[in-house]
């Protein structure tokens, strides 16, 4: 049995003291006793964030290591393949990693075990074989059409295709897992151990004398994401097998193609957003100016997976308090996550900018030219977590469709001004372009859940907004 807090204060502190504390000690007691679906939520997130810390710092080591073995050219072509790859894989689940999600709880609380296994079932089918089939068109394209694209792109693009399908069954053990609040299961197989056992292959691949070469890296990457999935899918399997046994499985394709469509075009736009930046870059400019761009964005992280982790916690409860009806609750969760995000965010962007040009100067000394871009996109990274995971709720509420048009046009947004700017501006050019989307599609999310829900999801947002949620959501 865990000690509480608020006794253990009472017992050992001055008694003063012990009052003043009371509050926070309270807090962190409903936190970690799991009584309520609120404290499991936010229980959930502090598991998310702790894992992002852990996980940022590993990927810092990491991508050091590997822009000093293999030097800006090498490394600019090493990052422009993955993140292609990984775009590509999370794509290709056509949302279905966040449909389980909404509809796992629903199926449990309705006790509908048939259509829970086979939603579970058709999860990972779907991912794994239209992953397959777009790997061998991806690969085949590179191929026949490799006189228009750099030559030192061709080989490392058609090897990474081969990951395709195992970064798509991570993203859907991902969601599967996260839909019974299970964070570690979900989220460190990606975040903590694919990293390091990428840093691990391609170290063993180091020492015994392969070239530090973007082809050993992906290679090391491709190797260490099939580890980890099988895994994980292992794991996933057998937690599973307590919450249901074997049985017939109620496949209900249609239906649930219909929720993932738009939640496909939702995240698809969202994914794209995040990673079109380094894309358009890579565009534009050669592989060293892409390296030195990505490590900053890598920095940028430590802000940003502050709203990835509350949004891991937050998404199921969303679902659940749908599932109620319960539209005050929803409101004053909705503002509560809102507050989780930006605080946090906010710190860390502060430490940031101060310690960014010396963990700019450890990927190597030409590197801290990305420097002066934190200042610049650190403001459309704050603005966004100020807002919270509010494209999360509007998935959740069933407005999957309004909330791909934000992140479209934001795209749309983002493309237009970086094929204005960079050519320009270059690497400040792409990060004004960043920040400005980023600016943009907080001010349009957070329009658009107060117009569709009648939520006011900001941080600075009273008590008073959102309490009369409409009851037709």
């Amino acid at each position: 049995m865990r000690i509480s807090a608020v006794r253990t204060a009472d017992r050992y502190l001055p008694e003063r003291l012990s009052q003043l504390l009371h509050p926070w000690l309270l807090r962190m007691d409903q936190l970690f006793d799991g009584s309520t679906q609120h404290a499991v939520a936010q229980r959930v997130s502090l598991i998310a964030f702790s894992v992002r810390i852990v996980s940022a710092a590993i990927a810092l080591v990491s991508q050091v290591i590997f822009a000093r073995w293999m030097g800006q050219f090498e490394y600019g072509i090493f990052v422009l393949v993955w993140v292609t790859v990984v775009i590509l894989g999370n794509l290709s689940c056509l949302g279905f990693q966040t449909t389980v999600i909404r509809f796992v709880p629903e199926y449990l609380e309705r006790e509908q075990l048939d259509r829970l296994r086979g939603i579970l079932f058709t999860s990972k089918a779907f991912a794994l074989g239209l992953t397959t089939i777009i790997a061998l068109i991806g690969a085949a394209g590179v191929y026949f059409f490799r006189a228009s694209i750099e030559s030192y792109y061709v080989a490392p693009f058609i090897i990474g295709f081969i990951c395709l399908p195992m970064i798509a069954l991570g993203d859907t053990l991902d969601g599967t897992a996260r839909s019974r609040s299970w964070a570690l299961v979900a989220l460190t197989p990606t975040y903590i151990i694919r990293p390091i056992l990428t840093l691990v292959v391609m170290s063993i691949a180091h020492v015994t004398g392969f070239a530090p070469t973007a082809m050993t890296a992906v290679i090391s990457a491709i190797i260490a994401t099939y580890i980890t999935s099988l895994v994980q899918l292992i794991v996933v399997n057998h937690r599973f097998q307590r919450v249901v046994a074997r049985g017939p499985k109620s496949v209900r394709f249609g239906e649930w193609f219909a929720v993932s469509l738009p939640i496909f075009l939702v995240e698809g736009f969202f994914f794209l957003l995040t990673n079109a930046d380094v894309l358009m870059v890579g565009r534009f400019m050669e592989p060293d100016k892409v390296a030195t761009y990505y490590a900053t964005v890598k920095l940028l992280a430590l802000v940003h997976f502050v709203y990835f982790s509350v949004k891991a916690g937050a998404a199921q409860r969303y679902s659940e308090l749908m599932q109620t009806n319960d539209r005050a609750e929803l409101a004053h969760f909705a503002r509560d996550t809102a507050r989780w995000t930006f605080w946090p965010s906010l710190a860390m962007a502060i430490i940031l900018l101060i310690l960014g040009e010396p963990l700019l100067y450890l990927f190597g000394a030409q590197f801290t030219d990305g420097y002066p871009l934190l200042f610049i996109m650190v403001i459309g990274v704050v603005a966004r977590a100020s807002v919270g995971p509010a494209e999360s709720l509007l998935n959740m509420a069933g407005k999957q469709k309004i909330c791909a048009m934000v992140y479209a046009v934001t795209l749309i947004v983002n493309i237009c001004l970086s094929m204005v700017l960079i050519p320009i501006y270059g690497l400040p050019g792409a990060a004004c372009a960043t920040a400005f989307s980023m600016v943009f599609e907080a001010v349009t999310l957070a329009l658009t859940v107060y117009n569709r829900l009648n939520i006011t999801m900001f941080v600075f947002a009273g008590r008073s907004h959102g309490r009369h949620a409409k009851e037709e959501i």
